[in-house]
């Protein structure tokens, strides 16, 4: 069941995050090699970067069907972009359905290969955040997880709850589920109401010592 889950989740956030990879292709108008290329950096950035710094296999290299699949959503984007009234608003939702799904898969791959609760849960963050950090930059777009809203927070959140409840002895699927739910909650709350953490603020500096 483990790996079932696990499979079925991973699977579903390399789709969303291609999806998302596409969409912005379309919003900047590129052609089908574009839309193709920024789908696939999205769909599999994050998974990459995890497991280069774990030192383990990356996962497309052993299962290229992910590159596959990421190359035929795009190109199904490519036609099919023009259907929705608001492609941002979309785009949005998508991550942080891609987010949440990512936080727990990343942290769950972290646990696999036997890292400790601390960087399991930076692993579920990197691959959860980095594939849109390479979407947004190579879209010219400004990248979202500097903007206002909570956005890491919730991946951490996600990752944070589903490597707590591993370690507290709760079946994995279980844990995995409740670890997306709540970072996507986190991040959907932050969409809707413009959640952000407080933010630094210029503040006077200290007057020259007198007696200097």
């Amino acid at each position: 069941m483990l790996d079932t889950v696990t499979t079925a989740l991973d699977w579903l956030g390399v789709v969303v995050f291609a999806v998302t990879g596409a969409l912005v292709a379309s919003r900047k108008q590129m052609d089908v090699v574009g839309f193709v290329m920024l789908g696939t950096a999205t769909g599999i950035g994050g998974g990459t970067l995890r497991d280069v710094l774990m030192g383990a296999p990356v996962f497309w290299t052993r299962a290229p069907a992910y590159l596959v699949v990421c190359a035929v959503v795009a190109v199904v984007v490519f036609f099919t972009a023009h259907l929705p009234q608001s492609r941002h608003r979309i785009l949005l939702w998508l991550d942080a359905i891609g987010l949440a799904l990512f936080a727990v898969t990343g942290a769950e791959a972290a646990l696999r290969a036997g890292a400790g609760a601390i960087v399991a849960a930076a692993m579920g963050v990197i691959t959860a955040t980095f594939g849109g950090v390479i979407r947004d930059v190579l879209g010219g777009e400004s990248p979202v997880i500097l903007s206002r809203e909570i956005y890491a927070t919730a991946t951490l959140a996600g990752a944070t709850t589903f490597v707590a409840l591993s370690f507290a002895g709760v079946p994995r699927d279980a844990a995995l589920v409740a670890g997306f739910a709540v970072g996507f909650a986190v991040r959907a709350a932050a969409l809707r109401w413009g959640w952000s953490l407080p933010r630094y603020r210029p503040r006077p500096g200290r007057p020259p010592d007198a007696t200097a």
